[in-house]
């Protein structure tokens, strides 16, 4: 079983058998989107079609008759070939079509198990395993009704009194289309309980899980359970400032209190920002439509986190501060939501549905940010609420795989879903058309909206209402914040989960150090080349650097889409990185770094950032190689191609290298590390243009380039002057390698050079043992080992 109780979607497991269903049971695929309607009705609906299929028919029987009357009577038809399907371009993934007026309503079979049963608030949990203690309460919890889903795993005759509970067998009868695409063995099935609580009277759904106890035994207590018919009946409450338009997500651990702590979902490269607000705003209560809580013990954390921030035998068991505001996010913010601890009022039951073509470790949270984006469009928003359960953490490992597209897609998800619009004219349009829009960006498949489409048409056919839209207010002209709208609020500093102890005062010191380095590089986009199996190193490359920099881009000799590595030949990396520059217009500089190279960040600080930097100071990192006589073909050859290049390049650039350089000698450098500052950004995409498509090496064209662009004598040469330099090593020096004189990458690391070279991070324990040495200049650093 996995940390957060959610099993990856497989197929019905060894002996169990499928359910039953009048609907078709045993079906693996999922159902198209027609509906079920007597031939006249479906003739009616689909006329034009009927026709076009009759023309089809007529036409190929044309074409018969003309082959058998003559040989050549084929040539009477015109047919054109020309334009066939290589020429055409890549097909478009089919529109749902869906007569939202001609849903027909679906009730519940007057025999059919709690066919008369209604209720306004419902718990909805999956469960694979016997009743848990946990589940038992929720069962008593006032004035709730607890709905159990089960799956392929759930045991035969699973019981628990007080609850109702939907078997696959009861599922299959229900009659909704959306069943038919639910995978059998994974949480994402509660898909039916919502639809089932929805038609036995639902006002209000906590989406949970069979590990949550509720402190008090009473919901009401911890969520705003009735939001009531004004915002006249709710005071206001504190909401994220909108002061920034570019801050498009926040980690909202850090407003109750735990700065070091992320939920899964964030973006790693916004773990680092831990600072707390400046100030906050107001908004009127009453519209906060998915209330979601934390979880004190084992909150909603990520695999990254859960394994790197204690020892693998104990167990967590953190604490929010329980005195804070609940606080809302503003339209162009988001925050993840999960689905083991959240509220969902019923304009929002829309946003129940859990996407089926992803992990199942992401499925909730990409529900989360989808449905986000679609509360904006009826004038809601969520609120984050002061701890609301209590989670035990049963120290249960499951496959870090399983987060894959939280890691890898979550931040191009936010940044696509705040720029999407859409001209449809009622929500469940609009909803189905964001679906639509996020196959085709590939954060999910056309199953999804297949499903999108079935679901909502469930919802339709269960008596749901559409809510009203409304305008966005991220597309109005936002009210200026005067001083007397800036709301201040401090969080507590609560103890954490440090090296395995608590946090006490050095670490707030520590921290201190992270938010100084981050004002410092945090608008630098680093630009990394790894050598490394990308599989196993990349994402540790971007949490251990992206804590500091602006963002960090992985290049390779091979590209991995599924990690966002792109495809660079180390050779020609130069020719890339005028891509990044212009991707990343707003950044302050760019600092490229190979992974051979270890950067000690916390020793850049001085550094100008305004100038270049490069290892021209460094023995063995940059030499100077004679042309005249030189018996190296490659040497001679790459210099023949600096002659052309400089020959050929305008008279700042040429007069530059030359009074830097000479003619008769080249500049070799390894540069495996080197800072570009904005205002050098244009000098060196114009020098990439000019060498073209020559092959001249990235060891060759960069210091070129440099000795071009300025003279050494304005380079910030002592960024990097203390940067240890051993050639000796053999580039397979890992910390595995038993070398003469022990000339170790542990041997010669030291926290005070900014840069320490080389080294060989293949995996995930290489990269533990270098992190455990950058610990003596970062101890934060420790929490991710």
């Amino acid at each position: 079983m996995l940390v957060q109780d959610r099993p990856s979607p497989h197929a019905a497991a060894a002996g169990q058998k499928p359910p039953t269903s009048p609907r078709g049971a045993g079906r693996r695929h999922p159902r198209p989107f027609a509906k079920n309607l007597d031939f006249a009705t479906w003739a009616s609906e689909h006329s034009s079609k009927l026709l076009l299929l009759l023309f089809a028919l007529a036409s190929a029987a044309a074409v018969f008759l003309l082959r058998g009357a003559a040989p050549n009577a084929a040539a009477l038809l015109c047919l054109d070939r020309s334009g066939g399907s290589s020429s055409a371009g890549p097909a478009r993934l089919p529109y749902p079509e869906v007569a939202w007026s001609r849903v027909p309503p679906l009730a519940a079979a007057a025999g059919a198990p709690f066919a008369s049963f209604r209720a306004e608030r419902w718990i909805v949990v999956a469960v694979s395993t016997p009743p848990t203690a946990a589940l038992a309460a929720l069962a008593r919890v006032r004035g709730w009704q607890l709905l159990a889903v089960g799956d392929s795993r759930t045991p035969a005759g699973w019981e628990l009194k007080g609850a109702i509970f939907l078997s696959l067998d009861l599922q299959a009868q229900l009659g909704y289309r959306s069943v038919d695409f639910l995978p059998y063995g994974s949480h994402v099935r509660k898909t039916a309980g919502y639809l089932f609580a929805i038609q036995h009277g639902a006002m209000v759904i906590f989406d949970a899980d069979d590990r949550a106890e509720v402190p008090g035994n009473d919901l009401g207590k911890h969520f705003d359970v009735d939001l009531g018919s004004g915002v006249t009946n709710h005071p206001v409450l504190l909401q994220y400032s909108h002061a920034d338009p570019n801050r498009t997500v926040v980690n909202p651990y850090v407003h109750f209190g735990q700065r070091s702590v992320w939920p899964r979902g964030l973006p790693l490269d916004k773990v680092g920002e831990v600072a707390h607000e400046v100030f906050y705003t107001e908004v009127f209560s009453g519209r906060q439509f998915i209330q979601q809580g934390l979880s004190d013990g084992l909150p909603d954390v990520d695999a990254v986190f859960y394994f790197t921030r204690k020892p693998p035998t104990s167990a967590f068991d953190l604490r929010f501060d329980s005195e804070a505001p609940k606080v809302a996010l503003p339209q162009g913010m988001m925050a993840p939501v999960n689905s083991f601890n959240t509220l969902f009022q019923s304009p929002a039951f829309w946003g129940l549905m859990m996407p089926v073509s992803v992990s199942s470790m992401a499925a909730d949270v990409i529900r989360g940010y989808w449905a986000q984006r679609i509360l904006w469009e009826i004038g809601g928003y969520v609120a984050f609420y002061p701890p609301t359960i209590y989670r035990k953490d049963h120290i249960q490992a499951y496959p870090f795989a399983e987060e894959k597209d939280l890691h890898v897609n979550v931040g191009r998800l936010i940044k696509f879903l705040n720029e999407w619009r859409s001209n449809k004219r009622t929500l469940f349009e609009k909803i189905l058309d964001l679906s639509y829009a996020m196959a085709e960006e590939g954060f999910w498949t056309e199953q999804d909206v297949r499903l999108t489409a079935a679901w909502l048409q469930d919802l339709l056919a269960v008596g749901y209402r559409q809510p009203r839209l409304m305008s966005l207010e991220i597309d109005r002209q936002r009210a200026t914040i005067g001083e007397g709208d800036m709301k201040e609020f401090v969080p507590k500093k609560l103890p954490s989960v440090h090296l395995g102890v608590d946090e006490i005062g050095t670490v707030n010191y520590e921290i201190g150090n992270l938010i100084k380095w981050r004002k410092n590089f945090g608008n630098v986009v680093m630009i990394m080349h790894v050598s490394g199996p990308v599989d196993r190193t990349a994402l540790e490359w971007r949490l251990l650097y992206g804590r500091i920099f602006k963002t960090v881009i992985i290049l390779a000799e091979q590209s991995n889409k599924e990690l966002a590595v792109e495809r660079c030949a180390l050779s020609h990396a130069y020719k890339y990185l005028p891509k990044v520059f212009e991707r990343y217009s707003g950044a302050d500089g760019f600092l490229f770094l190979q992974d051979h190279m270890i950067l000690n960040y916390w020793n850049l600080l001085q550094a100008d950032k305004e100038k270049l930097w490069i290892t021209n100071k460094i023995a063995h990192s940059w030499v100077t190689v004679p042309l005249e006589s030189n018996k190296e073909e490659w040497f001679v050859k790459q210099g023949a191609l600096v002659k052309q290049v400089i020959g050929n390049s305008p008279v700042h650039f040429q007069t530059n290298y030359k009074e830097n350089m000479g003619e008769e000698k080249i500049a070799f450098c390894g540069s495996e590390l080197f800072y570009i500052p904005r205002r050098f950004v244009e000098d060196f995409g114009d020098l990439v243009g000019l060498v073209g498509d020559l092959d001249l090496h990235h060891k060759i064209a960069v210091p070129m380039f440099f000795m071009a662009m300025d003279s050494p004598q304005n380079f910030d040469s002592e960024a990097l002057s203390g940067t240890v330099f051993k050639t000796q090593l053999p580039a397979n020096a890992t910390f595995k390698t038993q070398l003469p004189a022990n000339a170790t990458f542990k041997t010669i690391y030291t926290a005070q050079a900014p840069a320490v070279f080389p080294v060989k991070v293949m995996n995930e324990i290489d990269f533990i043992k270098v992190i455990r040495l950058m610990s003596i200049g970062d101890p934060l650093l420790m929490e991710l080992v």
